[in-house]
């Protein structure tokens, strides 16, 4: 199946159409009867995965927002990813579309035979076979907002009057002329344009659904054959419309978390919530709950030493690392190892399955180790458990059996699986046993035991002296400084804890088909407990989850990214995607509930937003330049489009975003200007926005976007000498002895985490990118909760419960302090002091004289001004002691590694 001239491939901007036409035709009984009828036809899709393009990327498949111009007949191509290109005007008839898309793709006809050259080929070399007269083409349609490609159905081949009947339901945060349906002929080697068909936004906006029979226009703007045609509907909801839009957590048994996900909300149970691996007792500051109770700190990898601890019948981890030599307990009370706790607990008869990230760098030739890029040291978990009853499934991040070889290369070397959990049995009471999961960021590995103190020096003949760990230098010296760790995570103790039990079953099931026996440390064709058939284990709907009128209960939600090419249970037939609330991709089912999640709960926030990620970036196609770079999440717009509705009506509201200095790794490197670079588009465009609505309502002289939004780091510095732990070094870098001179280092953010009006907490593994929000790329679990009884609707006035006391705690380790304005984080008040406080830490970083830092939170450095300009800083381009563009660069390498 080759294209002839006419071929685009997937991505490339097409040339000019011209506005489609009105519906030829409502569908009277009898058409949809005859469509009806040809379903049989598509039947036999059932299981099978069609063979993506090869050039499928995040970028790929679209026409760019430019692109969409040209369809509706205006402009002339730009060239691609161009740092100066500046997409699509705006105005010009483009209409903001924020809300939701309703979405059926019915069925095609009359479409032409894109094969016919293949086909003849084929008759002139004397090929022939039964299926040789039905040679046409092999038909799929996307659909395309801006630049971004919102939903997408399955591949039909061999048909020229295809019947999808598949439903979509897309939220959009989209400033667009035209929603584009793009009917594509799916090849070998990337994909042929059929034709396409033009929605006007100002059309759907102004009568919010529509449907038809529409002609499948050639760029020309001809009809692509005589009677080529397809029939789909669209209704567009605006946000305002949503209820969530306007409540956020509603009370009573009505609420139903977030719609549309695989996992339901689970009612009940307890959630616990984590900051750094461990909180010593007395670390951080008194903080008063509601009830006039004090928040407890939790101790999250002592908590997860207990737990497998006491585990009587299954232990089960997912990790992106798991290292064996790692101690969970370092302060008084010690404890084993963590491999010899796990072949202990194996010994005693519990089933310990270990599922962890196969790194494709890290393998075992002919006896030689390579330890690998990344570091996971994967191999070396695997050697320490072969000859034990623990079961270890190294597990490749695969893409489709009849993915082409270079698909399969990309997917195998970009992509991880990158979910983080511990699912153990515990004591239910009355001698019956429950499941409880953590879940968040924090991997069982090195460098990642770390306390709310963040020593760079003191604790490395101590705490760190058998887990030094800074992967920013290329030279390491255990003199210091350490990569101080800072992450969040959870334990739930719930019915959800059974859905984090269930995406492993599933996710074990796939990869033990896919692998076989060659890489389980001990073969066994059965090796997942079936809890199902343990009756001492209580299930999911057990009565002892069911007291609704417990103060302290929490409602859970678990949400995925993750693909049918990881998982073993998604519908086989792409039809019953929507049932099952799947993304249907090119004949693969996508769960992205973790992006559905993220969108909801900020569009639902009426107060504030605090976000703590590894990574910010997205919504490229609203930046000012590399508008189809890819990077198509809607989490910043969304934030960005919050603010904004929020100054329309005079009322406040509050963002703060706390990331790292920069991405783990030297911070020149072409990986992280690039990533650097993104970030910086991403928060201009923010900006932007915000400035545009102070501007247009007359407050951009009393206000500047920087008292809604600030971006901020983490750092430390410890003014005292310790000859024991210092001393000069021959091998340490240059970039090292700057730092270890200076006393200073980044506290590296890790957490993959937000909170929303002190009512709404999402934890998990997920970055806020592409590769954690797509579904086909990394691997994520998260979990979405909150307390009945602790909501601004329940309540009537600002949420004290464990959220709250959770932020507060958060912010007590960042600033060194509890302050009042704390409890009013969406005052202009408590955002200006914040800024000043990051600001002023920032000086103390920044300083030649070394002085000790009570807090850790630093402003980001960049300049914004009051127009929402970000610029570097005028004294400080680059980051102190390893140098790195803090805007980033642009650097031409595959952006498939950093978006």
């Amino acid at each position: 199946m080759t294209g002839g001239p006419s071929a685009v491939k997937e991505g490339d901007v097409p040339p000019i159409f011209r506005t489609n036409p009105p519906p030829i035709q409502e569908i009277d009984a009898a058409t949809s009867s005859a469509w009806t009828r040809r379903r049989a036809g598509a039947s036999a899709l059932a299981g099978e995965e069609d063979e993506p393009d090869p050039r499928d990327t995040a970028k790929d498949e679209t026409i760019g927002i430019a692109g969409s111009r040209r369809l509706l007949g205006r402009g002339a191509p730009r060239s691609r990813m161009s740092p100066d290109d500046d997409g699509e005007e705006e105005g010009g008839g483009a209409r903001l579309l924020h809300g939701s898309l309703d979405i059926w793709i019915h069925d095609a006809r009359n479409l032409p035979n894109k094969d016919i050259l293949s086909k003849t080929m084929s008759d002139l070399l004397g090929k022939k076979s039964p299926t040789d007269a039905i040679m046409t083409s092999d038909p799929y349609v996307t659909v395309q907002v801006a630049s971004s490609v919102v939903a997408r159905t399955f591949v039909i081949p061999d048909n020229e009057n295809p019947v999808w009947e598949q439903h979509f339901l897309v939220p959009v945060a989209h400033e667009v002329s035209a929603v584009t349906f793009l009917v594509k002929d799916s090849d070998l080697f990337g994909a042929e344009l059929i034709g396409a068909v033009a929605i006007r936004a100002e059309e759907l906006q102004s009568l919010g659904r529509v449907e038809g029979v529409y002609p499948v226009l050639e760029p020309n703007g001809k009809q692509c054959a005589p009677g080529a045609v397809l029939r789909l509907s669209v209704q567009y909801v605006p946000v305002a419309r949503l209820t969530m839009y306007h409540h956020g957590v509603t009370p009573g048994p009505d609420f139903a978390g977030v719609p549309n996900t695989y996992f339901p909300l689970r009612r009940g149970g307890k959630v616990t919530l984590y900051q750094d691996a461990h909180v010593p007792d007395g670390c951080l500051p008194e903080i008063r709950l509601g009830n006039g109770a004090c928040y407890r700190h939790g101790q999250c990898w002592r908590d997860v030493y207990d737990a497998i601890s006491q585990a009587r019948k299954l232990i089960y981890i997912t990790g992106w690392s798991v290292f064996h030599t790692i101690h969970l307990v370092r302060d008084g009370g010690g404890g084993k190892a963590l491999g010899d706790l796990l072949k202990s607990k194996s010994q005693d008869g519990v089933r310990v399955l270990l599922l962890v990230w196969d790194d494709p760098t890290s393998r075992n030739v002919f006896g030689m180790k390579m330890e690998g890029y990344m570091g996971t040291r994967d191999e070396e978990t695997r050697r320490f458990f072969k000859n034990s009853s623990v079961h270890v499934l190294l597990c490749p991040r695969s893409a489709g059996k009849r993915h082409s070889w270079v698909k399969q290369q990309e997917t195998g070397t970009i992509f991880t699986h990158h979910q983080k959990t511990v699912i153990v049995d515990a004591d239910a009471g009355n001698h019956r046993r429950k499941i409880v999961a953590f879940v968040g960021g924090l991997d069982l590995c090195g460098g990642r035991y770390d306390t709310p103190k963040h020593d760079l020096f003191r604790t490395l003949q101590t705490l760190h002296k058998e887990d030094y760990y800074n992967p920013n230098f290329t030279v390491l010296d255990a003199n210091g400084p350490r990569e101080p760790w800072h992450d969040l995570h959870s334990k739930i103790d719930g019915p959800a804890a059974y859905d984090v039990l269930k995406n492993f079953e599933e996710r074990w099931l796939k990869a033990a088909k896919r692998t076989g026996a060659k890489k389980l440390s001990k073969s066994q064709n059965d090796t997942l407990l079936w809890i199902e058939k343990i009756p001492d284990i209580v299930a999911i709907d057990d009565e002892i989850y069911s007291n609704n009128n417990d103060p302290e209960r929490w409602d859970v939600q678990i949400f995925r990214s993750i693909d049918s090419n990881s998982v073993k249970a998604f519908p086989k037939d792409p039809r019953e995607a929507t049932s099952k609330n799947l993304v249907c991709g090119k004949n693969v089912l996508i769960d992205m509930s973790v992006h559905t999640a993220y969108v909801n709960a900020i569009r639902a926030a009426q107060h504030f937003i605090y976000i703590e990620n590894q990574y910010f970036l997205g919504s490229s196609f609203k930046w000012d330049s590399h508008k189809d770079v890819g990077a198509n999440n809607l989490i910043p717009i969304e934030i960005a489009l919050k603010i904004a509705n929020k100054i329309y009506a005079n009322e406040r509201f509050s963002a703060y975003i706390v990331v790292p200095m920069w991405p783990e790794g030297n911070p020149t490197g072409a990986p992280t200007q690039r990533i650097l670079y993104w970030q910086k588009k991403t928060m201009q465009m923010m900006y932007e926005i915000i400035y545009k609505a102070l501007k247009e309502v007359g407050l951009d002289d009393k206000y500047e976007p920087q008292d809604y939004l600030n971006f901020f780091c983490l750092g430390n510095r410890e003014a005292e000498e310790t000859p024991s732990t210092y001393s000069e070094s021959s091998s340490a870098s240059n970039y090292q002895d700057n730092a270890r001179k200076n006393r200073r280092f980044m506290v590296y953010v890790h957490s993959k985490g937000m909170i929303v009006d002190d009512e709404y907490v999402i934890i998990g593994s997920a970055n806020i990118n592409q590769r954690s929000m797509e579904g086909t790329r990394d691997t994520e679990i998260a979990m979405g909760s909150y307390q009945p009884q602790h909501t601004w609707a329940n309540t009537l006035s600002a949420p004290r419960g464990q959220i709250f006391g959770y932020r507060m705690s958060l912010w007590a380790e960042h600033i060194g302090a509890v302050q009042e304005s704390f409890t009013r984080p969406e005052s202009l008040e408590c955002m200006r002091q914040m800024r000043r406080i990051g600001e002023q830490n920032w000086e103390k970083f920044y300083s030649n004289e070394v002085t000790e830092m009570r807090g850790h939170l630093l402003k980001y450095p960049v300049s914004v001004d009051h127009m929402g300009k970000v610029k570097p800083l005028p004294d400080c381009v680059a980051f102190p002691d390893l140098g790195g563009n803090i805007c980033g660069s642009f650097l031409h390498i595959q952006e498939n590694l950093t978006i």
